[in-house]
């Protein structure tokens, strides 16, 4: 597969990075092209050549993180949760702005909530403790629906509180919970 040239990368990060900064300060439906070309110092027509519109760039950003955080599922569930946990919310922190604008969100991107949700519980779904007792008379929905929104909703608290936790103690402390219910 031959490489993207340079240029081509560069301005598609500087219409990502200005379409996150401009949520962080406005509803995304009331976002135009015009305030991304302006933001990210290219012309409209910059924009149209690299997306179909500002849904397009938005949907690919989303898929682009969600994507990432597949990525570390593969690996972080041969790993005790707490240690697993921790680069998760390393790139929660690297990545404060674009989750702070999705998940404050509302309207369009308000649907990223669910996609993250669901993402979590697919990879929490070979997490479930059969062998114990605990979970013995629990159906395997209701035990993914539950850590899952749970997880998913900390996130979303610890977020939007500024992250008043570093990452290492958050893993740690969600670690200890999902150990519990998982």
């Amino acid at each position: 597969m031959a490489k993207l040239d340079r240029r081509i990368l560069k301005t598609r990060e500087s219409l990502k990075n200005a379409v996150i900064e401009l949520m962080a300060e406005k509803s995304f439906d009331h976002i135009t092209i015009q305030d991304i070309a302006d933001r990210a110092n290219v012309n409209r027509g910059t924009i149209y050549l690299h997306y179909q519109d500002k849904f397009d760039l938005l949907d690919q950003l989303i898929e682009t993180h969600l994507n990432e955080l597949g990525a570390m599922d593969k690996w972080a569930c041969e790993m005790e949760w707490t240690d697993a946990l921790v680069p998760y919310f390393e790139y929660f922190e690297k990545n404060y702005l674009f989750f702070s604008a999705m998940l404050a969100s509302t309207g369009v991107p308000s649907s990223f909530r669910t996609r993250l949700l669901a993402s979590f519980m697919k990879g929490f779904k070979g997490e479930i403790d059969r062998d114990s007792e605990r979970n013995t008379d629990l159906n395997d929905d209701v035990i993914l629906q539950y850590s899952g929104t749970a997880y998913v909703g900390v996130i979303e608290w610890w977020i939007r509180s500024g992250m008043p936790y570093p990452p290492r103690v958050m893993a740690k402390q969600i670690g200890t919970l999902l150990e519990r219910s998982l």
